[in-house]
């Protein structure tokens, strides 16, 4: 059983207090899960963290109608909760600035909705330790069969693999998988891209990695298996397609930006990165 002994604080915004530094030797890793209703699946996410890898978990909770913050807190994890329901890039707008703010050098995103196996985190966090990339993210479709079996939907499935294709094209990457929901940074990727001007819906995801090829971060990917089950959140087809049509929307606007045909204030460094 994983063993993490983390001091829980549950707070608004901001979080009190300064963190610990890491006493391995190693960089300070925080991991941080964006948490809307996650009372059945949190728990089996958290206790998949190899025991040693995360100095600190973060859960920030939107506002759940559920017990997420409960189980949060009796586990032991620093709990940041919304007020009221803010929205998923907001969210992760939140565990981003916590984590800065708590001395992160490597901040690990995962979905506490036990679709993604947290047991690769500790191969994710090298490739960023070891300086061979800045972004590295979980594929979930190392081939088309596995994602299937695993219960990925077939429209949706189709609807990543074109969306991958050309996200991969237009940004001049060679990604398996631009939408996974296991991401790890490393902290210069934080504190230069300008997240906050980012969406507070779903296509924050896809700015994201826009804006981190666009100042130059070196990204990769490794294969993570996947689960799909009825307690693992998944937007509808509906907003899938809002999705995709906006993913569309920020390739348009990355190469109206890097083309100098209308420059945009996603791909402009934050002040302090600036100065």
């Amino acid at each position: 059983m994983t063993d993490h002994r983390l001091s829980p604080v549950s707070a608004a915004w901001p979080v009190a207090g300064p963190a610990a530094p890491s006493t391995s030797g190693r960089p300070r890793v925080v991991v941080v899960m964006p948490a809307y209703n996650a009372e059945a699946t949190l728990e089996r996410t958290w206790r998949e963290i190899p025991s040693g890898v995360a100095d600190e978990v973060i859960v920030v909770d939107d506002a759940s109608r559920d017990r997420t913050v409960t189980v949060a807190e009796r586990l032991g994890l620093t709990v940041i909760r919304h007020a009221e329901n803010r929205g998923y890039g907001a969210n992760q707008k939140t565990c981003y600035r916590a984590a800065l703010d708590r001395g992160a050098e490597i901040v690990a995103m995962i979905h506490p909705d036990y679709q993604y196996d947290a047991r690769v985190l500790p191969h994710l966090v090298g490739f960023i330790s070891l300086g061979i990339c800045d972004v590295v993210l979980g594929s979930r479709i190392r081939s088309r069969q596995e994602a299937l079996q695993g219960g990925m939907p077939p429209w949706k499935y189709v609807a990543n693999r074109a969306l991958t294709i050309l996200e991969n094209f237009v940004l001049g990457q060679n990604l398996g998988d631009f939408h996974s929901g296991l991401r790890v940074y490393r902290r210069k990727v934080l504190e230069t891209i300008p997240f906050e001007a980012n969406s507070d819906d779903f296509v924050f995801d896809s700015q994201f990695l826009a804006q981190a090829v666009h100042f130059g971060f070196r990204l990769g990917d490794a294969p993570v298996p996947a689960r799909y089950f009825p307690e693992a959140s998944s937007i509808n087809f509906r907003r899938s397609v809002t999705y995709g049509l906006r993913t569309l929307e920020v390739l348009v606007r990355y190469a109206a930006h890097r083309t100098g045909l209308r420059r945009s204030p996603l791909f402009t460094p934050r002040p302090s990165a600036t100065g």
